[in-house]
Formats: structure tokens, C-alpha cells, sequence
């Protein structure tokens, strides 16, 4: 967790403070201090110093000069000399907020959370901003009873916030306060029953400990007050798959496939069970593909890949190719969807196409040995020896601890060299890759 003091977010107005409380001044003393000014303002803050320091030395009556020297110390990360001239500019306006929050944002910078959590006490008087510091500082040096103490008014007094929440949920599994953390889930759906958030947070954590019923069942409830709710299908139709509801949970596979508020690895998530459901249930084929016909551009790259694999472990490889040369239309960059593609081309005997793009290929991944080998059966297939022996013998290079391989470039190289009608080498290749598999 990050703390960032207010007066990091608060710069506008400090110059109008240090100008307006100079008070009645000698024309030396204010000759000096706006020359601090200024040399702040250049980001000469060694200059500055001197400058203050000058001021000082006539008058040090004035807690402004202080402040203004520590902020220039802080700027030179000399934060010891910077927490003096803050502590110095405090003892003589204790109650001045600019001040306290110079001091707090250097004992934050210092790491010194013992002193930055007595600062920030003194801070919350005057803003209950500050009291969301205070928490963090409590959660930092382990008093989580204190923090939670805090965020627990907070939430009562200005609502919840996602920040707090993470907070909360730092602490509670912190010290496996798991019942707990569903306590207070369980509060905040009964004050306030509306709130689709509040249901999707206590589904999860339902779900997170085992207790599938109250999920199930808090899941549902969600559907009655909110009908159009789309994210809780995310876990009903689960639920709907384990109680054999498979009407129900293909319905709410869709709702979240076409959802426009459901994150995209989210949705593939549910398009990989969706595709796992439709393996064991192929009657449900077409409300497969109607999901996946009409999403985002953004999102079509992958769900073509995955349709891909699902025709391939199926066996439909015209389908397959389909979807995979779909995916590289997308995303021309994907390895494992151009090596799939061209290996379907050799299955499907496409051997001209397979020569073109593995040529292509090889431009790109020139280290890729599969890329060599692809290249290599699809001419020995089209009786083209020579060349496959070229493009094989240089694929060899790049074999790296995978003697499968290297014996499958031995067995198309003796192949190659048949074809060359040089029967020496055909045979002292074949010869290596049989020795090759022997020791697998």
C-alpha cells in the first residue's frame, strides 16, 4: 500500500500563505525572503536556503521562513534537516495545517511511521481526510483494530470506497478473518439491499470459503431486486452447470459473452467453460457459435483462437484453420496460432500453401526449427528433395535439447536425399533417426 500525504495533491495556495504572513518586515528581510521565492520557483534550492537562512537571521519569529526552508530541504532530500525546520515551524503554529502536513509528508518520505502516525493525529482535527491516511498508517505498523476502528466509521459517515475496501480486505486476510469479512458483507446488504455490489462481493466470498449454498442462494436473491443484473450470471451459471440446469446456465453464458460491462478475461473464462460444456453436450453447438459471431473486435482474437482448439480437439480441421487464420487476420504476431495453422495446412495437404507462409514464417522466427521442419515435409511432399535439404540442414542449427525433433528432421532429410537419388546419405540418416528414438 502506497501512502501519499494530502499535501502532495494540495500544492495550489502555498506561495499565497508564505507572502500574506510576513507581516510588518524590514525591506532587507523581505528583499531576502522573495528572493527564496524566487530561486524556489528556478529549482535553485540551495540558493533558497541561504536566502531563508538570511531571513532567519534578522527575524526567526516568523514560522513561514521555517516552512519554507523545510520544503526547500525536502527538495535537496535532506529530510533531517528538513524535519528540524518543519518541527520548528509547528512549535511556533501548532495549529497551522500547512505546516503539519509538511512534516507528515516528510516522516512519510523518511518511512518513519511511528512519527507520521502522531503528525497525522493532529492532522484529522482539521480534515477527516486525513483519517483514510490514518488507517493506512495503522495497517502499515500491523494495529488493525485501530484501523479497522476507523474504516468502520468512515464507511458509516461518507459511504464506502473501493481504496478502504482493499484496506479492509488487507486486514481481514492478514488475520484470517474470514468470518469477519462476510459479517460485514452480510451488513451491507441488508443496509442497504439495492446496491448490486454488495451481492457480487458476499457471492464471492461465499464462494471463496466453500459455502456454495449461501453463494447459490445470494446469487439468486440478486436476480429477484436486480432482473437485469448481467454480472451476477458470472457465477450463476456455474451453479446452473452443477445442478444440471443446462438450459439456464447456456442463458447466462450468454448474458455475460454479450455483456458490454464484463471485462474481456472474464468473459474468456467463461468462453473456455462454455466450450468445455458444449465438448460432452454438442446439441448445444449453435449457442456456441451465435455468442462468439458478434463480439468485440477486441476480443475476437482470442475467442477465434479458442474456437480454433476447439475444433481442432475435435477434429474438425477445415473448421479449425477457419477460425485460426481468423485469429492471425487479428493478431499476425501469435506464434502458437501460425505454428497450429501451418501444421493444419500440412494435414489438409495444402503443401504449396504450407511452403509460402512457413517461408514467410521463417522471415519472422527465423530461430523457430518447427518453422524448418514444416517447411521441409511440404516440399519433400511436392517431390522438391533439393530444396527441402537446404531449408532442413539449416533448421538443424536451431534444435535445442529435443531429440523427437532432431530425429523428425533426420527421417524427411533421408527422405530428401532419396529423392536427390543419393541413397549414401538417405540411409545414414535414416540410420540417425532411428538410433535417435531408440533412446527415448
Amino acid at each position: 500500500m502506497t501512502l501519499i500525504p494530502n499535501h502532495v495533491m494540495s500544492q495550489g495556495g502555498e506561495e499565497d500563505v508564505a507572502q500574506d504572513d510576513l507581516g510588518n518586515v524590514t525591506d532587507e528581510y523581505q528583499e531576502f525572503f522573495f528572493e527564496a521565492l524566487k530561486q524556489k520557483g528556478i529549482e535553485n534550492y540551495e540558493r533558497a536556503v541561504a536566502a531563508l537562512l538570511e531571513c532567519i537571521e534578522i527575524d526567526d519569529s516568523n514560522g513561514v521562513l521555517y516552512y519554507e526552508l523545510g520544503k526547500n530541504y525536502v527538495a535537496l532530500k535532506n529530510f533531517g534537516d528538513a524535519e528540524e525546520a518543519l518541527k520548528t515551524a509547528v512549535n511556533k503554529e501548532p495549529s497551522n495545517e500547512w505546516f503539519l502536513d509538511e512534516l507528515y509528508g516528510v516522516y512519510i518520505q523518511q518511512k518513519d511511521l511511528s512519527k507520521a502516525i502522531k503528525t497525522v493525529k493532529q492532522l484529522v482535527s482539521y480534515h477527516p481526510d486525513y483519517k483514510e491516511d490514518l488507517a493506512g498508517l495503522y495497517l502499515k505498523v500491523k494495529k488493525y483494530n485501530d484501523a479497522l476502528k476507523i474504516l468502520d466509521d468512515l464507511d458509516k459517515t461518507i459511504g464506502i470506497s473501493p481504496t478502504r475496501d482493499r484496506m479492509r480486505n488487507q486486514i481481514y486476510t492478514a488475520t484470517g478473518r474470514n468470518k469477519d469479512r462476510i459479517k460485514n458483507l452480510e451488513e451491507r446488504v441488508e443496509t442497504n439491499p439495492d446496491a448490486e455490489t454488495n451481492y457480487l462481493a458476499l457471492i464471492y466470498r461465499y464462494s471463496e470459503s466453500g459455502d456454495k449454498s449461501k453463494a447459490y442462494e445470494t446469487a439468486k436473491k440478486l436476480l429477484e431486486i436486480n432482473p437485469n443484473s448481467q454480472l451476477v450470471h458470472m457465477a450463476l451459471y456455474k451453479f446452473y452447470l452443477d445442478d444440471n440446469e443446462a438450459d439456464k446456465a447456456i442463458e447466462s453464458m450468454k448474458i455475460v459473452m454479450k455483456s458490454n460491462k464484463i471485462k474481456a478475461d472474464a468473459k474468456f473464462k467463461v468462453l473456455n467453460d462454455f466450450i468445455k460444456f458444449v465438448n460432452t453436450n454438442p446439441q448445444y453447438e449453435d449457442d456456441l457459435l451465435e455468442v462468439t459471431s458478434d463480439v468485440g473486435e477486441s476480443e475476437s482474437a482470442k475467442t477465434n483462437a479458442e474456437l480454433g482448439e476447439y475444433y481442432f480437439r475435435k477434429g474438425d480441421k477445415e473448421k479449425a484453420l477457419v477460425y485460426y487464420q481468423n485469429t492471425l487476420n487479428i493478431e499476425p504476431d501469435n506464434f502458437g496460432v501460425l505454428r497450429n495453422v501451418l501444421l493444419l495446412l500440412i494435414d489438409n495437404k495444402d503443401y504449396e500453401k504450407a511452403v509460402k507462409e512457413s517461408a514467410e514464417a521463417i522471415e519472422n522466427y527465423p530461430a523457430q526449427p518447427i518453422l524448418y521442419l514444416i517447411s521441409g515435409v511440404a516440399l519433400n511432399e511436392m517431390k522438391r528433395g533439393p530444396e527441402a535439404i537446404e531449408i532442413l540442414e539449416t533448421g538443424l542449427d536451431y534444435i535445442i535439447d529435443d531429440t523427437k525433433m532432431e530425429s523428425d528432421f533426420y527421417s524427411q532429410l533421408s527422405e530428401s536425399y532419396k529423392q536427390d537419388n543419393n541413397t549414401v546419405k538417405a540411409e545414414s540418416y535414416a540410420k540417425k533417426a532411428k538410433d535417435l528414438m531408440s533412446k527415448n
